[in-house]
Parts: C-alpha cells; structure tokens; sequence
C-alpha cells in the first residue's frame, strides 16, 4: 500500500512510519518539513494537496497542535481535518484514519474540544474512514515535566488517572487499521496497567537519577475534572496494548529528563 501519514514526524507518527515501512508499504510524509501546509491545505511548493496524495491508497493522521485553548485546537483540527478530506475525495483516497482520545465524549475542553470536532468532520466526511481512540501515552509523563517544573527541585503534576499507552504501540495499531479498510469507530486502545500520572513522573525521575520532588494538584475545570476521575482510562472492553510503563523507560523511546536538569545547574 501507498499510505500518506500527516503527522509523520512527531511523536505517533515517527512510529507509525516505522511500523508502515516494517510491513512493506510505501511511505509519503505530509510535513512541513517536506513543503506541505495542512493548515493552509497545501503541497509542496503552494501546490494543491489532492495532487501529493496521487496514488494513495490510506491517510493516516496523527497530528497535533501543542495547546490548551479549545479555540486554538478547534480552529487546527477543523482546518486540518477539512483539507485533508478534501484533497482525499478529489485524489480518489479510499481511507483515511484518523488518531483520537479516550474518553472525551462530553469534555468540550482545552486539546480535547479540538479532537472531537475532527471526529465529527471524519464521521461526517466524504471519505471512508476509521477512527482510533488510544490513552494518553507513556510519553506524556516527559511532556508534563516540561511544562510544570517549578525551580529545580518541585515538579507540580495534575491528578490524572490514566491506563498510559505507548505511543509505539499506538503507531503499530493504526497501520494495521489502514490494513484492514474502513471500519468506522475502531475499538479503543488503551496501555496495560492503571497508573497516576505523578507517580509515574516520579518514578521517571527515579530512573533517569533525578532529584525532583514531584507535588500533585487538581486541575480546574472540566479537563481537570475528567483527568482525575478516571473516564479517560478507557473501558474494560477496550484492546490492551503490550508495552508497560516500565518496559518504555528501559527503552531509547524514553528520553532521559536528566540531562535537562543538569542544563538548569549549569546555568
């Protein structure tokens, strides 16, 4: 298969290319980086995008925007979502696939407002189409550590319950979903173990040899309110992913937070 990731190089879509190439297929990445602009609906060059997708047997998108404006990630999904499925139809693109969060019917908030208007557009799209719903991924932990850090010695984490799932094990998922044709809303994917977030983050710290204190605080707010109770772990009927929390820190998908810290000593 000729399948066209948008998304290709960030953090799903790295693994979803290797997992597409493993099996076989060829790949065409829809990145900025290889002259497309999902937002303005373009292709290399200022060209129409249906004509980069000439060929193509499956879209597969995993994009994302790094926000917590449901204004913001409503205006990038809907544009994204649109473009794609039109330069889809008009290029006679017989699939499109498309990444999604479990659990956020009814959590009209932040990041999460934006994903369940592209579900709407996949649904409602002239294109057949499948839509994965997965967990927040093991990677998440190294992403809070970023934004919370207070000084050098306190990490302030949300209460967040979660079944974290890694995004390896996500990329795999979703080629063997644009394998298998259109199926509409694909059984939810969630990760193998019930966690909290903080204490994952100190368990990482743990691992990578840091120092950090980790607090843990609720958020405000409907996201907040979702996080802490649990809808966003997935149901007992969804698929189990393989890959633990702590088999993802042995491995090179885990980027150590240390050498961060040791950057904030320095200077």
């Amino acid at each position: 298969m000729r399948i066209a990731i948008a998304g290709a190089t960030g953090r799903v879509g790295r693994h979803v290319v290797a997992a597409a190439e493993a099996r076989g297929h060829d790949i065409l990445p829809l990145t900025r980086r290889a002259g497309n602009d999902l937002e303005r609906g373009t292709g290399p060059a200022g060209t129409p995008l249906a004509a980069a997708l000439d060929g193509v047997d499956a879209v597969i998108d995993v994009t994302s925007v790094t926000t917590t404006s449901a204004g913001r990630s409503r205006a990038f999904f809907t544009a994204v979502t649109e473009h794609l499925l039109c330069a889809e139809r008009a290029a006679g693109v017989g699939h499109h696939v498309a990444l999604s969060i479990v659990g956020i019917d009814g959590v009209d908030a932040s990041y999460f407002a934006g994903k369940l208007v592209q579900e709407r557009l996949v649904e409602a799209g002239p294109v057949p189409h499948t839509i994965l719903r997965a967990t927040q991924f093991h990677e998440f932990a190294e992403q809070m550590t970023a934004r919370t850090s207070i000084g050098r010695l306190l990490t302030a984490i949300p209460v967040v319950r979660m079944r974290p799932v890694a995004a390896r094990d996500v990329g795999a998922r979703l080629v063997e979903l644009a394998e298998a044709g259109p199926a509409g809303r694909a059984r939810d994917l969630t990760g193998p173990r019930d966690e909290r977030l903080a204490a994952l983050v100190q368990q990482m710290f743990a691992h990578d040899g840091l120092g950090r204190l980790v607090v843990e605080f609720p958020l405000p707010g409907a996201y907040g309110r979702a996080s802490a109770s649990g809808v966003l772990r997935g149901g007992d009927d969804a698929t189990r992913a393989a890959i633990t929390f702590d088999e993802w820190l042995r491995s090179a998908d885990h980027t150590s937070v240390r050498p961060r810290a040791v950057a904030d000593v320095a200077a």
